[in-house]
């Protein structure tokens, strides 16, 4: 996410030609966009870093739905 947000200041900087971004080549944005594409689409997934976040995500949902089930009893 950082690496979109990066992306998207210096799309936006160097379309307004705001300070010294004003002279980077476009072709260093684009090639940061396509580093980006690369990542998520292939890297990220090779690596299981996708999987992981899901993981992580359905077992905070299983620890919330015991201590849910479990405070009711009480």
């Amino acid at each position: 996410m950082p690496l979109i947000i990066i992306i998207a200041l210096l799309v936006g900087l160097r379309f307004f030609e705001v300070w010294r971004f004003a002279e980077i080549s476009w072709w260093y944005i684009i090639g940061l966009m396509l580093f980006a594409f690369i990542w998520f689409e292939f890297i990220e997934k090779m690596l299981g870093l996708d999987k992981k976040k899901e993981h992580n995500v359905d077992e905070q949902r299983r620890k919330d739905r015991i201590k849910q089930t479990f405070d009711k009893r009480k």
